[in-house]
């Protein structure tokens, strides 16, 4: 295949990678290389050198293949967050530190090469982190994710994603929302490059924390599963070092070979998450262009949301819960599920 000038080898390419349904054909290993093709451009501007970890299934998303998690191993598809051995001499790295202290060379895409070479290693995911190869330290993103918990939808989230709309005009921001590929919405805010991870999760918590005070019982921050009910999840570790979001135009693991697909905020109420495929996005995108194309145009202070921060903890709220495998950090609360605390015997 032609990959923006280098010739990149795809072997078995009638492979069936994810198999056909009632609404979608069979997409082989060739469809999706082509596909990332296609959306050259979008592709390039969610991972140029930015430190991304592969999620590859190698032998396809049939039923009864499961992937690897932190906390389940032994699948057959897997995150591969270190550079692949053999991996040709025009994939570039970036050293990344991890909570545990431990690092390692994670891929950094600067040509869409690299892209379809990922592909035809069965990555069908890419999961970039929010900072550059040049500054691996202080985040250049702010991202929102609004994740529906169990009772509630993708309209219940596009309703949620208009008030943040509101809010992040209040704040002086321009937002760029996307589909996650499933029920959540994304929304990317572009930062400039000062802030340490720990101040853009505490960003992101003060962003959850009004929009909650604005949704009048839609919207939670709890990040114990337990106490969210049937609310949309602002899920602020999103922002922690580590964590990472599938990028725009990232194929996601289900039927029919879904897309995570930029959208204009005009269009999220007449849309379904399952419009944007590998077989539907490559007209589209030759038709309106990449939505997130202006994203680089403006970079934000972070310095409004870090004095709502300082404000809710002047009130008594302060820091919340990291996620599990992560040491303990300073200022975090005790890392307790209520229900389990209620239970533990009283001295």
């Amino acid at each position: 295949m032609d990959a923006g000038g280098r010739e990149v080898r795809v072997s078995n390419p009638d492979r069936v990678i994810f198999p056909g349904t009632d609404r979608s054909s069979p997409v082989t290993k060739l469809d999706i290389v082509n596909y990332y093709l296609a959306v050259e451009e979008g592709i390039m501007r969610a991972l140029e050198r930015r430190p991304t970890t592969l999620e590859r299934w190698p032998k396809g998303v049939h039923p009864g293949i499961r992937i690897s998690t932190r906390e389940r191993g032994g699948g057959d598809a897997f995150f591969q967050k270190r550079i692949p051995r053999g991996a040709p001499d025009y994939v570039q790295t970036a050293e990344i530190r991890f909570p545990s202290g431990r690092t390692a060379d994670e891929i950094c895409p600067t040509e869409v090469a690299v892209v379809a070479w990922a592909a035809q290693m069965g990555t069908i995911t890419f999961h970039p982190w929010p900072v550059r190869s040049d500054d691996v330290d202080h985040p250049d993103e702010l991202r929102l994710d609004l994740d529906p918990q169990p009772g509630t939808d993708f309209e219940d989230a596009v309703s949620v994603a208009a008030e943040a709309r509101t809010l992040l005009g209040d704040l002086g921001y321009t937002g760029f929302p996307k589909t996650s590929g499933g029920r959540g919405v994304h929304i990317y805010v572009r930062i400039e490059r000062r802030w340490t991870f720990t101040d853009v999760r505490h960003a992101a918590i003060a962003f959850g924390r009004e929009l909650e005070r604005r949704t009048e019982g839609r919207v939670t921050t709890k990040w114990w599963k337990e106490e969210r009910g049937e609310r949309i999840f602002v899920d602020y570790n999103q922002n922690a070092r580590d964590r990472t979001i599938a990028s725009a135009y990232s194929i996601r693991p289900k039927p029919g070979a879904p897309v995570s697909a930029p959208v204009a905020w005009d269009e999220l109420d007449s849309i379904a998450p399952e419009d944007f495929t590998v077989a539907t996005m490559p007209a589209r995108f030759e038709k309106v262009g990449d939505r997130h194309a202006g994203i680089d145009e403006v970079a934000h202070s972070l310095q409004p949301l870090l004095d709502l921060y300082d404000r809710d903890e002047a009130e008594g709220d302060g820091d919340m819960p990291y996620p599990p495998d992560y040491p303990k950090m300073p200022g975090e609360p005790k890392r307790v599920q209520p229900s389990r605390d209620r239970d533990r015997p009283r001295d």
